[in-house]
């Protein structure tokens, strides 16, 4: 059983910044492809980035392409979602998730992730 521990959200101005992080435990990270999701308050959960088992490959929302990187540190079973340029619409609680599938697969919809952490709220303060 995979744990994952998210971390690093806050409360934060527009323009501003923040790192989340995911420690993940109880598994091979090394072999799961990771994922970060939001969901804001009366709303379905949405994909935000993933990441395949390496960090070479990466894929993104739209509308947080050029603001959001995710990356990982497999030698600490951690990934990362770095969010610059906030904006109040990326107000939400954010979700970092494992996917047991194809290493390589950068999967996108909720459903195909095994493991999910609890969550750590992004406020965008205007």
């Amino acid at each position: 059983q995979v744990q994952l521990v998210e971390s690093g959200g806050g409360l934060v101005q527009v323009g501003g910044s923040l790192r989340l992080s995911c420690a993940a435990s109880g598994g091979t990270f090394s072999r799961y492809g990771m994922g970060w999701f939001r969901q804001a308050p009366g709303k379905e959960r949405e994909f935000v980035a993933t990441i395949n088992w390496s960090g070479g490959s990466t894929y993104y929302l739209n509308s947080v392409k050029g603001r959001f990187t995710i990356s990982r540190d497999n030698a600490k079973n951690t990934v990362y979602l770095q969010m610059n340029s906030l904006k109040p619409e990326d107000t939400a609680v954010y979700y970092c998730a494992a996917d047991r599938g194809i290493p390589d697969y950068l999967e996108t919809r909720a459903g195909e992730y095994d493991y999910w952490g609890q969550g750590t709220q992004v406020t965008v303060s205007s």
